[in-house]
């Protein structure tokens, strides 16, 4: 009997396989536990719907992360800070401060996680950042820290 598996299972596929399993296993363990459904005409029209949905999703999101890119790319933030004597900053400028003042001066929202700061940053100065947005889409940012 060919089945559709709706979750991974163990030594049989992955969720979304069509697999040829004996009528028991699908009747009794299979589909009784809805793991899998029997890979009728219908069905397997529905696979194919959600197959080509997802992968539309995931078109639309590269092609929002690559503007999302374009729009950052190469660019420079400036970010204020207090500092104590030698130029230490009080606190670190972290990827919670770069996403927010991404927001602030590109107004464009990047989640923190994505931020990758190449070095700590303590003091006055200029760094970079990588930004992996996701879908291969990555790019860079300088940050320029100033005193307050």
């Amino acid at each position: 009997m060919k089945v559709i598996l709706l979750k991974d299972v163990k030594g049989s596929g992955k969720a979304g396989d069509i697999i040829n399993v004996s009528d028991g296993y699908a009747r009794n363990f299979l589909v009784a536990r809805g793991l899998a459904l029997e890979a009728t005409a219908g069905n397997l029209n529905d696979l194919q719907g959600k197959k080509n949905s997802a992968q539309h999703k995931l078109e639309v999101e590269k092609q929002e992360n690559e503007a999302v890119a374009a729009k950052i790319g190469g660019k420079e933030i400036t970010i204020k800070s207090r500092a104590g004597q030698g130029g230490k900053l009080f606190g670190a400028v972290t990827a919670a401060v770069v996403s927010e003042k991404l927001k602030e001066q590109l107004g464009v929202t990047v989640d923190k996680k994505k931020i990758s700061l190449n070095s700590e940053i303590k003091s006055f100065g200029e760094y970079s950042a990588d930004i992996k947005l996701g879908q291969g889409v990555n790019c860079s940012l300088k940050i320029k820290v100033e005193e307050n």
